[in-house]
């Protein structure tokens, strides 16, 4: 069954102001208000509690990520926790948080064999220390991390990195204007733009993902959702919004397509900060209820 895991982190993005904390961290309960847990146990889904992060600390400096410690800790206790779920024969489903909880998830596959990672996002988050001066926080750092082009403290945890192959990617839903798609282009498996998915419809290009994540070389795929892959006409609530998104039909199709053979998913960036009514909320619960409601059942 899908596993609910609560991972309310934002230690990997900046300060949205002087002397505020990102909002994100407030996501898995303001999900759960608007009705996703629920519509997940009537599925079968149980709730396998919360892994909580350190308290914000906003302490960066040159060759070191603001939280880092934090962010390291945080890491191994999520990784832990989905090793246990899987353990239990379940299938864990990450709510955070930000996307710096893609190290936590990338630990805790490394540990278990070779897993590919789908990184659906509306950014490569592929900045790193030898494509950029400004490394600094995890959420946009992500990718090079998980890959392992960035610093060791973060890349090679336990010397565990990288935590998956770049050969082993797919990224869907970076904008054409991504100042590190080239790059990204050229080192990982695959690289889809939205503009191409919002052109030819999601359902095809999800099968093109799932194509190349589903070999038999690897023992299964991890499943990395930031919502602002959705343009931010339907979804503002989100620390970085960038217009040339992907609507919520597409997102709910390219998620049902990759859904069913990923061994496990993560949800970050949603900020119920700046959703004062919850319609954010309860947009995001149909698109993720619709589109991973068959979450790992075809493994």
């Amino acid at each position: 069954m899908i596993a609910l895991v609560s991972a309310p982190s934002n230690l990997g993005l900046r300060p949205p102001l002087p002397t505020t904390v990102p909002g994100c961290a407030k996501a898995p309960e303001a999900l759960r208000g608007a009705g996703l847990f629920a519509r997940f146990a009537e599925l079968g889904a149980r709730d396998a509690g919360v892994v909580l992060p350190g308290r914000y600390a906003d302490d960066p400096s040159p060759g070191r990520l603001r939280n880092q410690e934090l962010i390291i800790e945080h890491a191994r206790r999520l990784a832990g926790r989905i090793t246990e779920v899987r353990a239990a024969g379940d299938v864990p489903l990450v709510i955070g948080g930000d996307c710096s909880l893609l190290v936590g998830a990338g630990l805790a596959l490394r540990t278990a064999g070779r897993f590919g990672l789908a990184h659906l996002d509306g950014h490569t988050d592929f900045r790193h220390p030898g494509n950029s001066s400004a490394c600094a926080s995890l959420a946009g750092e992500d990718l090079a991390a998980a890959i392992g082009r960035h610093w060791p403290a973060i890349a090679d945890i336990d010397g565990l990195g990288p935590y998956f192959r770049a050969a082993d990617v797919a990224h869907a839903g970076c904008r054409d204007e991504d100042e590190a798609l080239a790059e990204v282009d050229r080192t990982v498996g695959l690289t889809i733009r939205a503009s191409e998915i919002v052109r030819d419809g999601a359902a095809d290009h999800g099968r093109r993902i799932r194509e190349h994540l589903d070999r038999a070389e690897l023992d299964g795929y991890w499943l990395h959702l930031d919502v602002d892959i959705l343009d931010p006409t339907v979804m503002p609530a989100v620390d970085s919004p960038d217009p040339g998104g992907i609507n919520a039909a597409h997102l709910a199709d390219l998620l049902a397509v990759l859904a069913p053979r990923a061994v496990g998913a993560q949800v970050a960036v949603f900020d119920p900060d700046l959703d004062p009514d919850g319609r954010y909320a309860r947009l995001l619960v149909e698109i993720l209820a619709t589109g991973l409601g068959e979450l790992g059942r075809a493994r």
